[in-house]
């Protein structure tokens, strides 16, 4: 097999100071303190925007989900904890302490809120009822984020399989119907449970669903359904979904800027460019990076729907 990826997608911070501004700041906080929590501002603002970007790229790329959408999970136990590492397990994916569940906030909550992760007896710590820390389960680590995704499904309807469909494939053949079927729509077909996620949108008379592909023979004119909206809390082995992150290009020579300098934020392990440009009267101060995400193994990532 052979994938690309690009990085596409540039961000940047400008944080302006004329010297009026300069000079009305140093009689309080001053220039050096506020503008240091600017670019630590500037960090959070980029950081957020690039995890909001892996969250969306994840679900679009994942190989099949649980759950119910539009539902938010764990409402009396946490058993579907489980039935996501299922996927990824019967996906060949290693167990290896490297499988993370990242919820959204209200999953997390729900999660929270379970009696038996409460007691300290049965949690085997207080680290959730004294901190709020979610714990680890079913050897997956939890975590949560308020960039979780959330999907609009396509308005297909009455789309049927225009083949029959082998163990394995993951190129999925359609006639009749009308409407869109989206990147991220979940689709289940006649005679089967599995929910599958579309990687790709339906073109010229196809889509296609993440590795590994389709875990039954479906018949030519099976229907195909498309699931509902959902939130994409997702499931996935670190090694199957890649960041690039660099400075953007200069031209020859560099550009107007008078200083220039790579800084790696503490608290996200990012690493940003900052530059400085003046003005008239002016300065303008710059964060920004050139980043890429892709999800290179589908098999190793599973939807926990919401």
């Amino acid at each position: 097999d052979n994938k690309t990826m690009t990085l596409d997608n540039y961000v940047s911070v400008q944080i302006p100071w004329t010297g009026e501004d300069i000079k009305h700041v140093n009689n309080g906080s001053g220039f050096e303190t506020i503008y240091g929590d600017q670019i630590k501002q500037a960090f959070r603002a980029i950081a957020n925007n690039i995890e909001s970007a892996v969250a969306t790229a994840a679900y679009k790329g994942a190989s099949r989900a649980v759950g119910s959408a539009g539902t938010t999970p764990f409402a009396s136990n946490f058993n579907t904890v489980a039935e996501v590492r299922q996927i990824l397990v019967d996906n060949g994916c290693p167990t290896d302490n490297q499988i993370t569940l990242v919820l959204n906030s209200a999953a997390g909550t729900k999660l929270r809120n379970l009696a038996q992760l409460q007691k300290a007896n049965e949690a085997g710590g207080v680290d959730l009822l004294r901190q709020g820390t979610l714990l680890d389960l079913q050897g997956l680590m939890v975590k949560e984020s308020a960039g979780v995704a959330s999907h609009t499904k396509g308005t297909g309807t009455s789309y049927q399989l225009s083949a029959a469909g082998a163990v394995g494939d993951t190129t999925i053949n359609v006639d009749t119907g009308s409407g869109t079927l989206l990147a991220g729509d979940c689709v289940t077909f006649a005679g089967t449970s599995d929910i599958y996620v579309a990687n790709t949108a339906l073109s010229g008379g196809s889509f296609t669903i993440g590795a590994p592909g389709l875990r039954a023979v479906e018949a030519d004119n099976d229907a195909i359904t498309i699931g509902n909206s959902y939130t994409a809390n997702v499931a996935f082995h670190r090694t199957a979904i890649e960041l690039g992150i660099r400075p953007p290009a200069l031209p020859a020579g560099g550009d107007a800027a008078v200083d220039i300098m790579t800084v790696q934020d503490p608290f996200s392990g990012l690493v940003f460019e900052i530059a400085v440009y003046k003005g008239y009267m002016k300065t303008m101060i710059e964060v920004r990076a050139l980043y890429g995400v892709k999800v290179w193994k589908p098999n190793h990532v599973a939807l926990l729907l919401g």
